[in-house]
């Protein structure tokens, strides 16, 4: 078996970089001085499957583009999902630039008004009674603290999560993860993180295959019940792939863990602020979780800022550090995180979620019709995706999903593969709807070029 067919079972969060097809596209599309820069690059930062070594060099981003260092222009769909209201929106950078001239940073012992007033709008947006907050400096980072809060406030330790889950990069965020890529091979993880099959129904273990019967949250309920013991159900609210829950999945999870005694913590990191068309997911099951962490978009794509929003009567370990990070209060971070929630406010960019992402979803539809090789279109808000299948047996296509996405690449399109066959897309929700229908195209040439159309 071939090297990157064993690593097909890896391929969740993203495509990898040792693909040949990437190889490929570098050799057609990169210059003598791209080239030498990204070798600099491998000389010196470690190797890793989703970054280094890298696939450009960028020199500028703004709005719903990126631009290289050869001048190429390419709408991103990706943005490591920080872009919410686009690169470098001007008024999140005077906010930062204000923010620089009197308080640029603040120590321990005090606190600053860009952060008490941050804390004082993501709970005001937050429905009762998400009435506390912590801030971090990256959303892992805040997965730990809700984790340890959890254990503290209930004097448990087990969770369940779910397989194929991404909740960060660290120890204890991969123990509750799910990814082969993160997991194997790293050793001893956290004891008590149970995991469950998570609520897609392309691949449920039940059969479901387009039908669900709801037995994915039932059998959480399961498992809660026969381990008697577990402090939390950790999950993404949806997942980023992206997958949908049916409607009422969330309501029965939710059940389950008020009736024994397991918080609900909702992992809205990717998602959260407004992609789905709310400003938190869960808005769209109509439930509320006992803590919901959310960040990447929140320091406007400019400062990594995270946060945990937690029900008021879990502020119950005064006496311990459940995070204390140098930056927990960074002024600057917490005045651009002021300036993106109002640019949503006032720009109306939830309801432009809404009605851009119906009209993606339509567009993308239209594709479904055309090409055999789209097994499935879904989306909520402007989280959509694309799921390329072998037509004839309906297994991922992963060798098509990469041709498409590198064939984009070369005519200016950027976005995320995810479980190997999923064409992610995540572009700005101020993005002109012009550049949407431009992408949208894009990805049609793409697609009749590699499907032979």
């Amino acid at each position: 078996m071939s090297k990157m067919k064993q690593l097909d079972e890896f391929r969740s969060e993203g495509e990898l970089n040792i693909s040949p097809n990437r190889q490929a596209w570098q050799k057609q599309n990169i210059d003598a001085a791209t080239r030498k820069l990204l070798a600099e690059d491998a000389r010196y930062f470690l190797h890793q499957s989703l970054s280094t070594p890298c696939l450009n060099v960028l020199q500028r981003c703004q709005g719903s583009y990126l631009e290289d260092l050869q001048g190429n222009r390419i709408l991103d769909f990706h943005g490591n999902s920080v872009h919410q209201v686009g690169f470098g929106h001007p008024a999140v950078i005077d906010a930062i630039k204000r923010q620089l001239d009197t308080l640029p940073f603040c120590t321990r012992r005090y606190t600053n008004v860009p952060a008490i007033e941050l804390a004082k709008k993501l709970t005001g947006l937050a429905p009762s009674p998400l009435n506390k907050v912590l801030f971090t400096p990256g959303g892992t980072s805040a997965v730990g603290i809700a984790l340890k809060l959890a254990r503290t406030a209930t004097g448990r330790f087990k969770t369940v999560s779910m397989w194929d889950a991404f909740h960060g990069a660290s120890l204890d965020a991969i123990s509750i993860g799910g990814e082969a890529m993160f997991r194997q091979g790293i050793g001893p993880l956290l004891p008590g993180t149970e995991h469950v099959p998570p609520p897609d129904d392309q691949h449920c273990p039940w059969g479901c295959a387009g039908s669900c019967t709801l037995k994915c949250a039932e059998y959480i309920d399961y498992v809660l019940s026969k381990e008697g013991d577990v402090c939390a159900v950790v999950a993404e609210t949806v997942r980023s792939i992206p997958y949908f829950p049916p409607a009422d999945y969330w309501r029965i999870v939710r059940q389950a863990c008020d009736r024994h005694g397991a918080l609900l913590i909702l992992d809205e990191i990717p998602h959260c602020l407004g992609r789905t068309g709310s400003w938190f997911t869960f808005q769209n099951y109509d439930i509320v979780p006992d803590m919901v962490v959310v960040g990447k978009g929140l320091g406007g794509g400019v400062f990594p800022l995270a946060a945990i929003l937690t029900r008021a009567d879990l502020d119950v370990a005064p006496e311990r550090a459940l995070g204390h990070y140098t930056h927990e209060k960074n002024p600057v971070a917490c005045a651009a995180g002021l300036a993106t929630l109002k640019v949503i406010e006032e720009e109306g960019l939830l309801q432009r979620s809404k009605t851009l992402g119906a009209l993606a979803l339509a567009q993308l539809l239209q594709l479904k019709k055309r090409y055999a090789q789209i097994g499935d279109v879904r989306g909520q808000g402007l989280l959509l995706g694309v799921e390329l299948v072998h037509p004839e047996t309906g297994e991922r296509n992963i060798e098509l999903a990469e041709r498409v996405l590198y064939h984009a690449l070369s005519l200016g399109l950027s976005f995320k593969i995810s479980m190997g066959n999923v064409l992610t897309l995540m572009p700005p929700l101020n993005i002109p709807e012009r550049e949407l229908e431009r992408a949208v195209d894009i990805l049609d040439q793409s697609l009749g070029l590699c499907c032979g159309q």
